[in-house]
């Protein structure tokens, strides 16, 4: 079962309300994205607690219903 571009987004903006999300269809088969996200909560992170933090706001469905997901995060 596939995600809509605009549920991954919402996800992200729920758990990061000032984030700043751009979501693109790699595929076009809803399966495969990449996301741009720019939130004041990466700042002083690592990248991979930033990823973390991405990856906690879809709730466990990146590898079910979210195949996969290119992430470029960084702080404003």
């Amino acid at each position: 079962m596939a995600m809509q571009a605009r549920d991954i987004e919402a996800m992200i903006k729920e758990a990061l309300p000032d984030a700043s999300v751009e979501i693109r269809d790699l595929a076009g088969d809803g399966d495969h994205y990449s996301a741009i996200v720019v939130s004041e909560a990466f700042r002083g992170l690592t990248r991979v607690k930033q990823h973390q933090l991405v990856y906690d706001a879809l709730k466990g469905k990146m590898g079910g219903e979210l195949h996969a997901l290119a992430l470029q995060t960084s702080a404003p």
